[in-house]
């Protein structure tokens, strides 16, 4: 929230806990930023939210350039295609770390000073949001919490799909895993995923499902193969490939967002819907 105070502008977000944002292949973070204005509008009294940028070149997705042709240069997380460079994994990893550690850096030289506490993704965004958390997880569960590199609380996953992406492949790499060098963006077959649990993410995630959508058993594929279902919430909307920016759906996201954080102690109170209303 961005105010006028003595003539000088004054960002009230800088103390809030902090979501990292993460937009979809072939799009970049001016983009997902402008798709996500309504989110962040009512978000904006108790989280502040901060877009990455990923690190690799690309073509602009389906539908951008119909609306944000003149935003580019556009830039994805993964492998989508085959005809993408290949790349070691290792090197992968540390460009999509390399990028976040980016945006947290800028973020910090602007004043914010929030915890970071949540991810958001959409898409392939999604698809890294979902494996960060699940890298936290591994590392807390193996190597302990001191070493789990982050402490993310929850992520919110919009029209992510599987397969999660093991971006610690040497401390956990299973047949329901793909790394980070791999063009894997169809969800694996039932027999890599039989017979072990190791690859299932129990940390607490949000999952908004477009019902229109083209990938929409892809997206439930995520939500059912990988995701543990007492941690797991799914939101539907009328919808497609995209982020709503429709006051309904926006607000049934960002309750479950608020309760999300309440559950998980970022926020000390809980909120109702009056209170996204007037925020």
């Amino acid at each position: 929230m961005i105010i006028m105070q003595n003539s000088r502008v004054v960002d009230q977000t800088l103390h809030l806990p902090r979501i990292l944002c993460l937009h979809g292949g072939g799009t970049n973070a001016r983009i997902f930023r402008a798709q996500c204005r309504i989110v962040k509008r009512y978000l904006s009294t108790t989280f502040r939210l901060v877009f990455a940028e990923a690190p690799f070149s690309s073509d602009a997705g389906p539908d951008v350039t119909s609306v944000y042709k003149e935003f580019g240069p556009f830039k994805r997380w993964l492998r989508s295609k085959e005809s993408h460079p290949r790349i070691h994994p290792d090197d992968a990893v540390k460009a999509i770390d390399s990028s976040l550690q980016a945006a947290m850096d800028e973020d910090d030289r602007l004043g914010g000073r929030g915890e970071w506490v949540g991810l958001l993704g959409f898409s392939q965004g999604a698809k890294i949001c979902a494996s960060l958390l699940f890298r936290q997880q591994v590392r807390a569960e193996r190597l302990g919490l001191h070493c789990a590199g982050s402490n993310w609380r929850f992520a919110v996953i919009l029209a992510g799909r599987g397969p999660l992406v093991s971006l610690d492949h040497r401390l956990l790499m299973t047949p329901a895993l793909v790394d980070a060098s791999q063009a894997s963006m169809t969800a694996l077959p039932d027999e890599f995923l039989r017979g072990s649990t190791e690859h299932i993410l129990y940390l607490p995630t949000i999952h908004v499902h477009g019902t229109h959508d083209v990938g929409l058993d892809e997206h439930r594929k995520l939500l059912t193969q990988y995701c543990e279902e007492g941690t797991a919430k799914l939101l539907e909307w009328e919808g497609n490939h995209r982020v709503s920016i429709k006051t309904k759906d926006v607000l049934a996201l960002v309750r479950n967002i608020w309760d999300v954080a309440y559950e998980t102690g970022v926020l000390t109170k809980q909120f109702d819907v009056e209170t996204i209303i007037q925020a």
